[in-house]
């Protein structure tokens, strides 16, 4: 015991004798009093500046962590590229070597994107400081820049050119490599719609033949997430209130040389809307005066763009009556049992916050006022979200920018918010070849150059030249979307078009004129428009044996007519639907003016219907019917002309009135068709090859010669007196000609694709048939 008394005793001693000689020690040389700062190696930087980043000051005790601190600070001003801090006899040395400063800024290797738009990426300019870390920052934005553009194999590697009086040239060389196409785009969990229904909905589109005519096969990850926006969106639209695009990822293969698509999706059940009602909580509104606003009706397919169109109508009729600040807002009830959701439009007071401005950035090209005039809104108005959200929506739909978003600040009181409008503009023009195959025309093929934009007014101007062995025709369009800044769309067109009938009628006939156009929407999914038309037609180079209809009408005459026509389309598809309706009726009035005289009516129905997921029924109904008035006669151009573009498995021009002794087709003025087609997936073949098969049943008629080729036709066979024409031998009855067949449709990286064979069912001993029926087109 005494022994460890005397260890511990020993230990205590020892440590309070080394405190106490730390203690009592004298201060380190390191802390010692900093008599004078001196900077050296400076030559554009004042010294006062360096200075000023320091972290002590003549007379302060010598500090290494603050000198630390110093030498961190100095090098974060970027204006050097190397700095020591020694001492010496009681002075701070301050050793610098300053950054270069930056002469001019070049690329090298740029053939795909111009210095412009390179210069306005990078950080480095003429005349500011270089440092490599902001050459290397500037490098990573031009490789940003040719990735937007599909290059992801692009190299950049700033390099210095050294001038005098410590100033550089900074050139970036570019290897801008190939571009990175999308080789393939595949879903994963789609059932209701197949791969190329889909394929038809995003913007980016598989790499092909003739991909250095566009854009889109090129892999922009910023048009992949806008792609994933379009999806859900056309899910919501057709009755999926549960679908989700859970990823959207780009894979590049192995050699480098291509990226594959994959999105997957889940869709969920198909709900159709259960009850629909509004409620206010405003209290001079009556909910039941506006039930005629609603779009939503119980039973339709569930329609999330009905909703928020809904939302707009009811928010503009409400505020009209008076209430600037109502809010209207959806609510929704799931009825998963029934799959049926209830809908509920609340309508209440929304905060008084007014509009102070809307500015509009980033459209370079794009007018202001074209952007403005999808607002529902202006200056000085209540500021209402749900209204903002739907002209977002529109600017998205024009096409024309590659993202739109609207953002709300602050305004210039506690009561007004300003909105940016930030777009970015995207290519509008369109130069595109098409090419094809048709059993009735042989080569087909068109040119047009495409501008949806122009001039930055929005407006749509387009020049096609189209042709086949039989056809040649060129057309001039020019559109104003905007008529007078109303939901008008205006615009003319003008054309010439050559069509050789010789194989069919003994002539051939040119046209050349122009036509004004007015169209508007008179409700959802309806659209009226209105047209003028003046040509001037002729029928030549009439064969010398032709019947003697066809003789007879050749020459030349004036059109002038009016038209309108009645729309409605309620499509879940531009191209390949398989749900909805779609009708027109129209009508032609001919003899405001001119030496023809005619009154034309004709409509067609379409409709489909989803029998299974896979399986679709397309019926579709046409007809129409021309005469004369004022004593005038239709005349040969004029009549309608009909074969297996209406009853498969008849010629062009393969039935209706005909003289049978020349074999020419002589048009009628009635006829009618009607279709009924099954579609489906074809067994054993994947669904992204995008092939389907069909079988069909068609029938038809067309009857009704004109009155001159009813007055020259008597008995066939007559022998006539030299120099004397045949009288035409005609044949023209209403029975019905019909057909069934088969085919197959394949959306093929050329463009669709369709294989017909039709065998038909009943016809008459004159008609022309044709059995086979092949046409191919393709847009590049």
């Amino acid at each position: 015991m005494g022994g460890r008394l005397v260890l511990w005793f020993a230990a205590v001693s020892s440590a309070v004798i080394t405190l106490t000689a730390i203690a009592l020690a004298p201060p380190a040389k390191a802390q010692g009093v900093v008599r004078d700062i001196q900077v050296v190696g400076n030559r554009r930087v004042e010294p006062e500046t360096v200075r000023s980043y320091l972290q002590f000051n003549v007379g302060d005790p010598y500090d290494a962590g603050k000198a630390d601190r110093s030498l961190r600070a100095l090098f974060a001003t970027g204006l050097f590229a190397d700095i020591e801090i020694d001492r010496q006899d009681g002075a701070v040395i301050i050793t610098v070597v300053e950054n270069p400063v930056v002469n001019q800024v070049a690329f090298e290797g740029n053939s795909e994107v111009d210095a412009a738009t390179l210069e306005a990426e990078v950080q480095l300019k003429p005349r500011s400081v270089y440092t490599r870390s902001r050459a290397l920052s500037d490098a990573q934005r031009i490789l940003d820049v040719y990735r937007r553009q599909g290059r992801f194999a692009a190299v950049v590697e700033p390099k210095l050119i050294e001038l005098e009086q410590n100033r550089v040239n900074v050139v970036f060389e570019i290897n801008e490599g190939t571009a990175t196409k999308v080789k393939g785009i595949h879903f994963v969990g789609n059932r209701a719609f197949s791969d190329s229904q889909l394929r038809d909905i995003i913007t980016t589109t598989q790499a092909g033949w003739f991909d250095f005519l566009k854009g889109n096969s090129i892999y922009d990850p910023d048009r992949l997430s806008l792609d994933r926006e379009l999806l859900r969106q056309y899910y919501l639209k057709n009755g999926y209130a549960d679908a989700r695009i859970v990823s959207g990822s780009a894979e590049l293969d192995r050699d480098g040389s291509g990226f594959f698509l994959t999105f997957v999706i889940e869709e969920g059940e198909l709900y159709s809307f259960g009850e629909v009602r509004i409620e206010s909580a405003l209290p001079d509104l009556r909910p039941d005066t506006l039930r005629g606003e609603l779009l939503t009706k119980p039973g339709d397919i569930f329609n999330a763009s009905d909703i928020d169109k809904t939302v707009e109508k009811l928010t503009l009729v409400v505020s009209e009556q008076g209430f600037a600040f109502a809010r209207v807002r959806p609510r929704a009830d799931r009825n998963p049992a029934v799959r049926a959701i209830d809908l509920v439009y609340d309508i209440d007071e929304g905060p008084r916050v007014y509009i102070d401005r809307i500015n509009i950035v980033g459209n370079m090209r794009t007018k202001d006022h074209v952007i403005r005039r999808e607002f529902r809104l202006a200056e000085g108005d209540a500021y209402n979200p749900m209204l903002v959200d739907r002209a977002k929506k529109r600017l998205q739909a024009l096409g024309f920018f590659k993202s739109a978003e609207v953002k709300r600040r602050p305004g210039s009181a506690h009561d007004r918010v300003v909105l940016d409008v930030e777009v970015v503009e995207q290519p509008t023009g369109e130069l595109s070849f098409g090419a094809g195959y048709s059993t009735n025309e042989g080569v087909i093929g068109d040119v047009s150059i495409t501008e949806r934009n122009l001039l930055g007014n929005g407006q749509f101007l387009r020049l096609k030249v189209g042709g086949s062995m039989e056809r040649f025709q060129i057309d001039l369009s020019f559109t104003e979307p905007r008529f007078l800044d109303r939901n008008i769309a205006a615009g003319f067109d003008l054309f010439h078009k050559e069509v050789d009938q010789t194989s069919e009628s003994s002539f051939r006939s040119r046209r050349t004129g122009g036509s004004l156009r007015m169209g508007f929407p008179i409700a959802e999914n309806l659209w009226m428009s209105t047209s003028y038309t003046l040509s001037h037609d002729n029928i030549f180079d009439v064969h010398p044996s032709a019947s003697r209809a066809v003789l007879q009408a050749e020459g030349t005459s004036l059109t002038s007519a009016i038209g309108s026509a009645v729309t409605y389309d309620t499509r879940n598809h531009p191209r390949n639907p398989n749900r909805g309706l779609y009708f027109q009726v129209g009508s032609d009035f001919a003899g405001v003016g001119g030496d023809v005289q005619y009154i034309r009516v004709q409509g067609e129905g379409r409709a489909y219907y989803p029998i299974t997921e896979k399986i679709t029924f397309v019926g579709r109904v046409v007809g129409g019917h021309i005469d004369g008035w004022g004593g005038e006669d239709v005349r040969l151009l004029d009549l309608y002309y009909r074969g297996g573009e209406t009853v498969r498995g008849f010629d062009r021009a393969g039935y209706g009135p005909r003289d049978t002794a020349t074999g020419d087709s002589l048009g009628g003025k009635t006829f009618w068709a009607a279709t009924a087609e099954v579609r489906f997936p074809l067994p054993l073949i994947p669904d992204e090859l995008g092939m389907s098969g069909a079988v069909f049943a068609d029938a038809g008629s067309l009857f009704g010669a004109s009155d001159f080729t009813k007055s020259i036709s008597g008995s066939c066979g007559v022998p006539v007196l030299p120099g004397e024409r045949p009288n035409v031998c005609l044949a023209d009855d209403a029975t019905i000609r019909s057909s069934v067949g088969v085919g197959l449709l394949w959306n093929s990286p050329l463009g669709p694709l369709r294989l017909d064979y039709a065998y038909a069912l009943t016809k008459e001993s004159y008609d022309k048939t044709q059995q086979i029926r092949f046409g191919a087109s393709t847009k590049f």
